[in-house]
């Protein structure tokens, strides 16, 4: 297929083009979903396909073909270059590319156990003993337990020379408890909500999550969320469970950082941006503990990998530093617009897809807090765990947070007692600056987000974040109706 592709980018150069690169994938995914101790569904597909970019001129082309032969590939290059010829006639500024080194290399996420060769019936064991252990609780009406697992082979080809493969596994997992009594339901998600979490890595990932021994502690904690109070509205210092921090960093700097949003040429599902240029070396987005990252190197991060889709080497950029705001998540066009090289964040779902800036791994770095003691540092406020339901607006300012559970803590101390339904709210910078503490390494990892969307037609990214937990001062608290 190399030389395939190799073929196709060679036409292209004949014709004139100033830049062309095409991407062959091969997908295979699998779910497997049980419920109340019986499967539910099982599915195993696979997609290949070759997508070519093309830039003539200023303009831009894509086009994307599912056949293998030589005349299919070059009928889609063909299409793609008539596109791109279409598209600089109504072209309005210059197209730049951010220099990029030429690359021919190799990349494998780290596999211990190829999931795909852990026959089904193993799999689909483990998730009926799972969720039939949850309702073993009397009040468990409903326990829902998910896998995934999806492994893809990319092959990348450019005019400038970089030719790349890689092969990149993931896994995943999560199970939940619907606890039902008299005062309505409660659900409680383990490891995290929202099926779970995922990594670059095989089954013995699957395995580390221990999903029967904690299934009787997620089944019990619904049970107690339905009989528990609510949280009397007010301001409270709170610390903020991993889990919970991953899709806060998602949502409050991931999405704002995109270059694109904040340059106006992607605006729908999720909007713009509050950090418009003038604000890089000036804003001061949160205190002096919060550093954030973007670092797609981390081993087993979901939004790990070796190149991104424009051939850009993996690596790790700041976008906050001790509490100020520095850089964005960029392809290579709109790198250059600001003058500086792309930090590899252009990506695209499928072959099919044409790639756009997409979050890699966005990590709020570790501080200097054992767990202890930031809870120690608390008169009277709570834990925060596990999201439950959210809201921003389209500039990603103004927000609120629902979470699963909050725990008490009363003298520096948890207490033992819960709370159902808290919600927290503020405005980013203003959240970010009453953060006094992170918890250090021992508690810091990365967590999976599969299901970003982006773009249109709609992109749904696999991305990660890691977060330790972290203290925050005088939140606005409430209760989520």
């Amino acid at each position: 297929m190399q030389q395939k592709v190799r073929k196709v980018l060679e036409y292209l150069d004949s014709k004139g083009v100033r830049y062309a690169d095409a991407r062959h994938e091969e997908h295979i995914s699998q779910e497997i979903v049980a419920e109340n101790g019986v499967l539910k569904s099982i599915s195993l597909e696979t997609s290949v396909g070759t997508g070519i970019r093309v830039l003539y001129e200023n303009g831009w082309g894509f086009a994307a073909t599912d056949e293998k032969g030589n005349e299919a590939l070059i009928r889609a290059a063909q299409k793609a270059l008539e596109t791109a010829i279409a598209s600089n006639r109504r072209s309005k500024s210059k197209v730049e590319l951010a220099e990029e080194p030429v690359h021919k290399a190799n990349f494998n996420s780290p596999v211990i156990k190829d999931p795909f060769t852990v026959p089904e019936g193993e799999k689909v064991d483990l998730l009926r003993k799972v969720t039939s252990e949850m309702t073993r609780t009397e009040s468990v009406k409903r326990a829902m337990g998910t896998m995934r697992f999806r492994k893809i082979e990319k092959l990348f080809l450019s005019t400038e020379g970089s030719e790349i493969n890689q092969s990149i596994t993931v896994s995943g997992a999560g199970i939940s408890a619907t606890a039902i009594g008299e005062s309505g339901f409660q659900v409680r998600s383990y490891p995290s909500s929202f099926g779970g979490d995922y990594s670059t890595k095989g089954w013995e990932f699957i395995q580390n999550m221990n999903l029967l021994d904690k299934a009787p502690e997620i089944a019990s904690e619904a049970d107690a969320l339905v009989k528990a109070e609510e949280i009397t509205p007010g301001e409270y210092d709170v610390v903020i469970s991993g889990n919970q921090l991953a899709l806060q960093v998602h949502e409050s700097c991931g999405h704002p950082t995109e270059l694109d949003r904040v340059l106006g040429s992607e605006l729908s599902l999720a909007g713009g941006s509050f950090l418009t240029l003038d604000k890089v070396g000036t804003l001061k987005y949160g205190s002096d503990v919060v550093n954030i990252v973007a670092d797609a190197t981390v081993e087993g991060g979901l939004g790990s990998f070796g190149y991104d889709d424009e051939g850009v080497e993996a690596q790790k950029s700041f976008l906050v530093k001790n509490g100020v705001f520095v850089g964005y998540l960029m392809d290579r066009q709109t790198a250059s617009t600001i003058g500086v090289r792309s930090n590899g964040a252009s990506r695209a779902d499928s072959w099919s897809h044409v790639p756009i800036i997409r979050m890699t791994n966005i990590n709020l770095l570790p501080g200097n807090y054992s767990f202890d003691e930031l809870i120690s540092g608390i008169d009277y406020g709570f834990l925060l765990d596990t999201n439950k339901s959210w809201s921003i607006d389209d500039l990603r300012l103004n927000f609120q947070f629902a979470t699963e559970i909050a725990y008490e803590i009363k003298a520096g101390k948890l207490t033992g007692k819960i709370f159902k339904n808290p919600v927290y709210y503020d405005i980013t910078p203003s959240f970010w600056n009453k953060c006094d503490g992170i918890s250090n390494e021992k508690h810091w990892r990365v967590w999976g987000v599969p299901n970003c969307g982006k773009g249109q037609p709609m992109q749904v990214m696999h991305v990660g974040h890691g977060t330790a937990p972290a203290r925050f001062r005088g939140l606005k608290v409430g209760v989520k109706k």
